[in-house]
């Protein structure tokens, strides 16, 4: 007799299955609090689309409360020094500063970065390159409960060894959309990101709310491979952790394209046909001995 309950049943355990298999892709748009018009094209996004917001830019609160009203995720984007010679910004972190400077500085932001839950830098390959200078940051971060986004401004960066013993947990940047502001090549990197995701299980895309990089997300975005969902960097935090990438994008190992046919296996006599009622079962019984469900069950 067919059993619709437990076709349902079935149906939604493996669409549970599926779900949990789906690449989970992570965009961040840096730089907000300067280019209002632009920032809020991002916020009409879906509400995955995460923001970090500068604390000193003159719309920093305004976005910040936006971005979260709409339910957005909304990380302090904070300027660290970097290698190369150039003006620093108004509290910008360096490695030679005390522990209490430090506090000041992310103390002084958190009030200006309402509703943040995370933090990331800004520039600082001079300053994450710094196991020094990371401890101190990470020792100063352990008592809020925020988790570290590494923007992977250079290769070396200690942001993991310096939170050790701490409790603050580390994502890695993959992919920075827009290195260059050529529409094709932010196409490109949106793609690897993609790719990425698809190939690793998950991948943490940075971009800024340049016109350019708007109007790709807006096309883009929509069009996402259905083994693709749109995550929130906090939704990653239990994630195995990825190395990340360097300053440089490099393409992603491309994945295999070429489909082998499997071989056909000669039946020497004729199986008997299922039953649909039987067939029903057959369905719940694989099912319900995948690691997936086994898991939930232990959570009733």
């Amino acid at each position: 007799m067919f059993q619709p309950q437990k076709l349902s049943i079935a149906l939604c355990a493996l669409f549970l299955s599926l779900s949990a298999q789906a690449g989970k892709l992570s965009i961040v748009i840096d730089d907000f609090g300067y280019r209002p018009v632009e920032e809020n094209k991002v916020l009409q996004m879906p509400a995955a689309i995460s923001v970090a917001v500068l604390p000193n830019a003159p719309h920093a609160r305004e976005m910040a409360t936006k971005a979260h009203q709409g339910g957005h995720e909304v990380l302090i984007h904070l300027p660290m020094a970097p290698l190369s010679k150039q003006p620093l910004e108004k509290d910008t972190l360096t490695p030679e500063m005390s522990s209490e400077e430090i506090a000041r500085i992310i103390r002084d932001a958190t009030g200006k970065v309402p509703f943040a839950v995370g933090l990331n830098n800004h520039m600082g390959s001079k300053m994450t390159s710094s196991l020094p200078g990371m401890q101190k940051v990470m020792q100063v971060l352990n008592q809020y409960n925020y988790y570290f986004l590494d923007s992977m401004t250079i290769g070396n960066s200690q942001s993991i060894p310096a939170s050790q013993g701490t409790h603050v947990k580390v994502l890695k940047r993959r992919v920075f959309l827009d290195d260059s502001q050529n529409e094709a090549s932010i196409r490109e990197q949106f793609t690897r990101a993609v790719k990425l995701a698809q190939r690793d299980g998950y991948a943490i895309a940075i971009g800024h709310p340049h016109p350019t990089t708007v109007r790709v997300l807006q096309q883009m975005l929509p069009s996402l491979p259905g083994d693709i969902t749109l995550v929130r960097p906090s939704q990653l935090l239990n994630e195995p952790l990825h190395q990340g990438s360097g300053p440089s994008s490099q393409p992603a190992k491309p994945l295999p394209t070429k489909f082998h046919a499997p071989g056909v296996c000669k039946v020497s006599k004729p199986l008997p046909p299922v039953p649909q009622s039987r067939a029903v079962d057959l369905i719940i019984e694989h099912v319900s001995e995948s690691k997936l469900i086994k898991q939930l069950g232990s959570l009733f």
